[in-house]
């Protein structure tokens, strides 16, 4: 059995450790693990044969506007030769990269993406009056975020997919950044410590065996009625490191999952926070990245 390309050498796995919701963002605890992960698919009945199968994805999340930490993974990925890249919404908001790292993104060969909350909420704009969720800290940083970005990208990010269903050698796959709520473009509200029959309602309008999420902010891989896997984000995290998931299909549709972690040097990241002057940079620091500033 051929194993994936690591790199660099160690692995991050599922936590145990529930993340608190706060201002609509996601406060993360620590995680440490160190598990290689492994998956085996079931036979499954009317698969789909119209797609050409990828031998390798990438899986991103929750990049968070973190340049350095975007850049990190998206390097160590090409060198890995990826047939398809997927970022599974947030990639601006919170970090104070938001333009670069949405350049960066859209110049990226074979990536693809789909709507976060962020996303949503630049493509559309922000609720107003401002709802009792979301605290004036983030409804400053919300408007400086939208300021760093050409208006124009506003109808390019509007077009990306809620949802992006592929069908890699039998092997059906959903990406999405959570569970729809009713209204269109609403996410639901990440769950503290989802279990099996909570992921199995939640993403229950989706006929897949993988099912790759972020929203929480915490690495998880839970098996139910098909496998949700959360890579964790990659731009929000109390280590500087740059954490994806790739998984490899075998032409007979079983696989291996592995998640990675690219390290990067966050020095640039914690100085833009303060010569940029970014709004409620002080709680976004201690609370979602858990450095001292």
């Amino acid at each position: 059995m051929s194993r994936p390309i690591v790199t660099p050498a160690r692995f991050l796995g599922p936590v145990s450790l529930p993340p608190e919701v706060q201002d609509c963002r996601v406060v993360q605890q620590p995680e440490q693990s160190t598990v290689n992960i492994v998956g085996e698919r079931a036979p499954l009945a009317s698969l789909r044969r119209d797609v050409a199968p990828l031998r390798r994805i990438a899986v991103l999340t929750d990049a968070h506007a973190n340049l350095p930490a975007l850049e990190a993974a998206l390097q160590t990925i090409t060198s890995m030769s990826c047939d398809g890249i997927y970022h599974t919404g947030d990639l601006i908001g919170i970090g104070p990269f938001p333009a670069e790292s949405l350049q960066l993104a859209l110049r990226t060969p074979k990536l693809r993406m789909t709507l976060g909350n962020h996303e949503v909420m630049f493509a559309h704009g922000l609720p107003h009056p401002r709802p009792k969720w979301m605290s004036e800290g983030e409804e400053a940083h919300q408007q400086w975020v939208h300021a760093q970005l050409d208006p124009a990208l506003r109808a390019v990010v509007a077009q990306w997919p809620l949802v992006i269903e592929e069908d890699i050698c039998s092997l059906r796959i959903a990406l999405l950044h959570y569970a729809l709520a009713g209204s269109p473009g609403q996410f639901r509200s990440a769950l503290r410590d989802p279990s099996r029959g909570d992921l199995d309602r939640l993403f229950s309008p989706y006929r897949a065996d993988l099912v790759f999420y972020g929203h929480s902010h915490r690495a998880s891989d839970v098996q139910g009625q098909a496998r949700y896997v959360n890579p964790g984000s990659l731009g929000c995290f109390s280590e500087a490191v740059a954490r994806f998931a790739v998984l490899d299909v075998r032409p007979d549709g079983t696989y291996e999952l592995s998640q990675h972690a690219a390290p990067y040097d966050d020095a640039s990241l914690l100085r833009e926070f303060e010569r940029r002057d970014v709004p409620d940079r002080d709680f976004i620091i201690a609370k979602l990245l858990w450095r001292t500033s």
